[in-house]
């Protein structure tokens, strides 16, 4: 079973969940189907059902931040679970890339996954003292971004509801 794009009342994107959970909104008339997936159908004994890609809450959801919050598990998730450094995924941890004893701060901008190994031979040091260029700048991830990675790919069938936001 796939993704399902949820969208709030007013067509803006909240978040994705199973075709499993999306089908129980629909059928306890919590949303509405706004674009189903052609080439499936949610069969019962008795009855088969469009397969939903996309829906719409029929009551608007008050969220007051929209972004994504500074944890290990987004920061790993951020960085597809792989060290910075070697590319590593196994003994992940995070790593300040400039340390905290020299005023780096615990923030999107300044924190990567690293594995063991890697945030011990770099210790004390900025990659460049260390000589251990980042394989990819640490950057602030946006929502869009966050649900591209969350669920493994955009759909086709989202982009018109994700339009205008970096993808």
């Amino acid at each position: 079973m796939g993704k399902v794009l949820i969208l709030n009342q007013d067509y803006s994107a909240l978040t994705v969940c199973s075709a499993q959970k999306a089908f129980i909104l629909l059928y306890l008339q919590k949303a509405e189907l706004v674009k189903e997936n052609p080439r499936q159908k949610l069969c019962t004994v008795n009855q088969a059902y469009p397969m939903p890609l996309v829906i719409r809450l029929h009551r608007y959801v008050n969220i007051p931040y929209k972004g994504v919050m500074l944890s290990r598990q987004n920061i790993f998730r951020r960085d597809g679970y792989s060290c910075q450094y070697c590319g590593s995924k196994h003994d992940l941890t995070l790593d300040h890339v400039l340390p905290r004893s020299r005023g780096g701060k615990s923030s999107w901008t300044n924190l990567v996954t690293a594995c063991k190994r890697c945030n011990s031979k770099k210790g004390d040091l900025t990659p460049e003292e260390a000589g251990m260029p980042l394989r990819r700048r640490p950057y602030r991830p946006s929502f869009v971004v966050f649900l591209r990675n969350l669920s493994g790919g955009v759909v086709d069938a989202w982009m018109p509801f994700l339009g205008g936001q970096e993808v």
